[in-house]
């Protein structure tokens, strides 16, 4: 018999942001969508959010930030990944993301960048569709 595991997700709000409405409903919504998701809560740093990554185990990492970091944060997380030997996990963000910064963040390896708005069911495909099974 085959068991196939659960995608398990990362929801982490790196940085001082303070505003989390967003992240608890994606951590609810992916779970509706039968994925496992583990919240860090607020005001993570990369490392604390690298490290609860690795001991989760996690197909997915989703940033969410509201405070105009993200262009710090984001990078950074990624940066951390790669030095931890986690080139796999696939980086999602969203917030309140200026058009403008999304080709930087994609440059930098966030994959994609969902803001305000965004079905849960989109995000739950895109997921889907684009993590790497190990």
């Amino acid at each position: 018999m085959s068991v196939s595991r659960k995608i398990r997700v990362l929801m982490a709000k790196p940085g001082l942001d303070g505003h989390n409405r967003g992240a608890n409903v994606l951590t609810l919504g992916l779970r509706d969508e039968g994925m496992e998701v583990i919240y860090t809560g607020l005001r993570q740093t990369p490392e604390k959010i690298v490290q609860a990554a690795i001991q989760e185990d996690v197909d997915v990492v989703g940033l969410s930030c509201l405070s105009g970091a993200h262009i710090h944060l984001f990078p950074t997380v990624i940066e951390e990944l790669n030095k931890a030997g986690s080139k796999d996990v696939l980086v999602i963000g969203g917030g309140i993301i200026p058009k403008e910064d999304i080709p930087f963040l994609k440059d930098k390896g966030i994959s994609e960048i969902f803001g305000p708005g965004t079905s849960i069911k989109e995000i739950a495909s895109y997921i889907r569709e684009n993590f790497k099974p190990r």
